[in-house]
């Protein structure tokens, strides 16, 4: 046994006790994170590697932060995304429904389907679409800075690693704007911001 795969061990009990559904996964995806290996070489890392760093990882999902957020990163479909404090993690039930949609939209007799996704978060509903039905074009909206930030990065990621998808996503700033005549309303707007990844 190794050092790294001992200290896993005890992580996986304290992630146990706090609670968190999958302690072994969990533990061994964070392990792996910081170490910057894949899971299945987590018994090559030397004792001498071994970075502490772990530990405080560990404690961050212990409080229950996302894994997502403590690894930077969420799997949606075919996509791996970019994620952090700000934006929601996307969800089994999102995928789910992300495919419904997929299927419909590649159901229609539309040579361009347009499509909107309004409050995008990470883009991923956005993306996996432009990503799975070609020629479709999708306007994501944002009305969160700091989602905002999330969704550019990922688009902006998105269409580099797949040049056929550059210009396809369109992200768009939206803001609350009071109704006349109805304090305390509101509504959502949407600005025009610029496509991103256009080549």
């Amino acid at each position: 046994m190794s050092l790294l795969l001992d200290e896993i061990a005890v992580a996986t009990a304290r992630l146990a006790e706090a609670g968190v559904e999958s302690p072994r996964t969990d533990a061994e995806l964070i392990a792996a994170h910081v170490h910057c290996v894949t899971r299945g070489a987590l018994a090559t890392v030397p004792d001498a590697s071994f970075d502490p760093r772990f530990w405080d990882e560990v404690a961050r999902r212990e409080a229950r932060e996302p894994l997502q957020h403590i690894t930077g990163h969420a799997y949606f479909r075919y996509l791996d995304l970019e994620v952090g404090p700000g934006v929601f993690v996307p969800r089994q039930e999102t995928e789910v429904m992300t495919g419904w949609a997929i299927d419909r939209l590649t159901e229609m007799d539309v040579a361009e389907p347009l499509v909107a996704d309004l409050g995008t978060g990470s883009a991923a509903i956005a993306l996996a679409i432009a990503q799975e039905v070609p020629r479709a074009r999708v306007h994501a909206v944002e009305a969160d800075p700091l989602a905002r930030q999330w969704a550019e990065r990922n688009i902006a990621r998105c269409a580099a690693a797949a040049p056929h998808l550059a210009g396809r996503v369109s992200l768009h700033r939206a803001r609350r704007a009071r109704r006349p005549g109805r304090p305390g309303d509101q509504q959502s707007a949407v600005y025009p911001r610029g496509r991103l990844g256009a080549a």
